[in-house]
């Protein structure tokens, strides 16, 4: 990505000539992964933010060492958030660092620098058994599910329709928002959402009963608004009252407007992601296996999952207990 700014990038002295200049690496980047529009946008942001701090130390992002990368990392780690008013996360550092990594793993090979500086980069640690969102719990998401339903108004019935939604499936938000009313069906004889999930994989899910009905309503609301019947409806699921998508920012809003009128504590610090913490918190307190929780969540890496398992250090479920009632029954 080229800045008016920025220097122009040196190009190395070895290597094939690339392509004409300006080189947009970036989008090159992205194109050749499988992306959600919501990550690629992330990345774009975190590549943006990279090139306009080697532009004002006067850097060639081209000829840079890992020492420069942990100096951008520190510098990252005392950046105020815009929206949090508070410094960035390990987390947060830890993901920019990622992007940044899998940029230049992109531009070696194509050649245009010899190494990933980022690669012997003093990454921030992070606590896989940590997670910083504030969660819910299954009575305070059946207040915030309560107060959606006591709402009136031209968008009552599609704010229960996202909630429900969020609560009972636990979607991102960037696959909320980025859902279509083509991916709504049904499959052997559940009604079901596909959708692109994180790493660009597609993704289906069942709409339990709560949630089926919740979005049948707004649609059927929407094609009377619109004066068409249901199945000639398109575009995106959740549309605002122009007919424009839907965005992550209105269901940020959205969700800690119906907590503050839940009466949930702590209502200003909640988030979409807050009921997807909730949805797999209380999957796990159901008895739910974990490879079922990991897999209607989209975690690559159990671990991740894990983390949200608020149970797995209680003694009544140490594996020791059954290995020895096994034993017992053998014995018997």
């Amino acid at each position: 990505m080229v800045f008016p700014d920025a220097p122009v990038l040196a190009r190395p002295s070895t290597g094939p000539a690339l392509p004409d200049a300006p080189v947009d690496f970036t989008e090159a980047w992205l194109r050749n992964r499988r992306l959600s529009a919501h990550t690629r946008d992330a990345y774009r942001r975190d590549i943006a933010g990279w090139l306009a701090w080697c532009a004002g130390q006067e850097l060639d992002p081209l000829r840079v060492s890992f020492l420069h990368v942990n100096e951008y990392a520190r510098a990252l780690e005392s950046t105020v958030g815009a929206r949090t008013g508070r410094p960035l996360t390990p987390a947060t550092v830890a993901r920019k660092l990622s992007a940044l990594s899998s940029w230049y793993d992109f531009l070696v090979k194509l050649r245009a620098v010899d190494a990933n500086p980022v690669a012997g980069a003093d990454r921030p640690r992070v606590d896989r058994d940590h997670s910083a969102t504030v969660g819910l719990t299954p009575e305070q998401v059946d207040a915030l599910l309560a107060a959606a339903e006591a709402e009136n108004g031209p968008t009552a019935t599609r704010n229960r329709a996202a909630i429900a939604l969020l609560a009972d499936l636990g979607l991102r938000v960037g696959e909320l928002v980025s859902l279509d009313v083509s991916d709504l069906g049904a499959e052997r004889g559940h009604r079901s959402v596909r959708f692109v999930g994180k790493g660009g994989k597609p993704r289906r899910r069942a709409l339990t009963p709560g949630t089926a009905y919740a979005v049948d309503a707004y649609l059927t609301q929407r094609a009377a608004a619109q004066g068409v019947p249901v199945p000639d409806l398109t575009g995106a699921l959740l549309v605002t009252t122009t007919g424009a998508r839907l965005d992550r920012h209105s269901v940020f809003r959205l969700v800690r407007r119906l907590a503050r009128a839940a009466g949930i504590p702590a209502w200003e610090k909640l988030s979409p992601h807050s009921l997807r913490h909730a949805f797999a918190t209380t999957a796990r307190a159901e008895g739910v296996p974990l490879e079922d929780v990991q897999d209607a969540m989209g975690h690559a890496d159990p671990r991740t999952t894990r983390r949200y398992d608020r149970d797995r250090h209680n003694l009544d479920r140490d594996p020791a207990y059954v290995i020895w009632a096994a034993r017992s029954r053998r014995r018997g």
